[in-house]
């Protein structure tokens, strides 16, 4: 088969598309003819070298995916051949203290697929029964392939880490990305007000056509300016923050009193000023999250398979372009997801 690959951390060029092993599911794994999947900003970190992560090279990338079972191995019931399915990339251990406690994400030695394992940006993957979710017939491929890591990271964000209630104001920072424009989607069917940044005219139309009420060029203005300005000095709620060290001072001071920063990364770099005055004394919580439990995907994607949340695809390219969608990705091209689908799928 053939596959995406690196065989050395490094910039854009590392990355191959050619022949790779056939992989055989072991006990528990289903082996998936891949259709569609998406690149994420994780796929770029991963590819530039991760501190502390040591991959067996070549690599293939990629953590999310849809596709079609062409077989199970010894032990898989819960799927047979001809199923649609799609990719939870979380891998839990199943038996420490957090995941008896239905808390997955906690694990003490979770793991995610593409960035610590093999990943599944190949023409066919051996993924852990666990790790995959029922797809409906007429969900296209693309959209299948692209929504489980951005829309359960945001669910999870918002819904389990921040506590999310209706008439809340949340702010989401960059919402042109695939973490923000699910985060502005949840926060608008909760009945939330919801802010939004983006860099262009066009990212931001696309923002308020997600359910943003009010919209920030942050290239253009102060995006905590605006967003006193809007409120009346009085400040937002909660703050949807991916990006890190760049964003952090004005995240804080975007807030009320009370208020919860939630983050999922750290793209500009995770090392800002701790920022404990303002902290401590407008009664501020700052909020970790990742990835999600396998209920909180279940919920979510339900609502990505009937339509409530429509995960919008900037692009699809034959996997053989897989630089070019890197490229995309870290260059902020477009709103919404890079979508790869082996070269055999055009």
């Amino acid at each position: 088969m053939k596959a995406v690959q690196f065989d050395a951390h490094g910039a854009r060029d590392v990355i191959e598309y050619g022949e790779f092993p056939d992989p055989d599911p072991d006990r528990g794994e289903v082996l998936v003819d891949v259709k569609a999947g998406a690149v994420n900003h994780l796929d770029v970190w991963t590819r530039r070298g991760l501190p502390g992560v040591d991959l067996d090279m070549p690599h293939v990338p990629g953590s999310d995916a849809a596709g079609v079972v062409e077989a199970v191995g010894e032990g898989v019931d819960r799927f047979e051949p001809g199923d649609r399915v799609a990719v939870s990339a979380g891998v839990a251990c199943g038996s420490c203290e957090f995941c008896r406690d239905g808390e997955e994400s906690l694990c003490v030695s979770f793991h995610i697929l593409g960035e610590h394992v093999r990943g599944v940006h190949s023409e066919r993957a051996a993924v852990p029964a666990e790790n995959l979710v029922p797809v409906p017939s007429g969900v296209d491929w693309e959209i299948a392939g692209s929504v489980s890591l951005v829309f359960q990271t945001a669910w999870r964000m918002l819904h389990t880490r921040a506590d999310i209630e209706a008439g809340e104001k949340v702010l989401v920072l960059g919402a042109s990305g695939g973490v923000g424009h699910a985060a502005v989607q949840i926060a608008d069917h909760a009945g939330c007000e919801v802010f939004a940044t983006a860099s262009s005219e066009e990212k931001l139309a696309h923002a308020e056509d997600c359910g943003a009420d009010h919209v920030v060029d942050y290239e253009a203005n102060d995006f905590a300016e605006e967003v006193a300005d809007i409120t009346g000095k009085r400040g937002v709620d909660v703050v949807v923050d991916h990006v890190g060290a760049a964003t952090y001072p004005d995240s804080l001071k975007s807030m009320a009193k009370g208020g919860r920063l939630v983050t999922c990364g750290a793209t500009t770099g995770p090392n800002p000023d701790a920022g404990l005055n303002r902290i401590f004394w407008n009664q501020l919580s700052v909020i970790g999250s990742t990835m999600a439990t396998p209920g909180e995907v279940d919920d979510v994607l339900e609502l990505v398979w009937d339509g409530t949340f429509e995960p919008r695809v900037r692009e699809t390219l034959p996997m053989s372009e897989a630089a070019r969608a890197h490229e995309m990705i870290e260059n902020r091209e477009g709103f919404g997801k890079v979508v790869l689908k082996p070269d055999s799928e055009f």
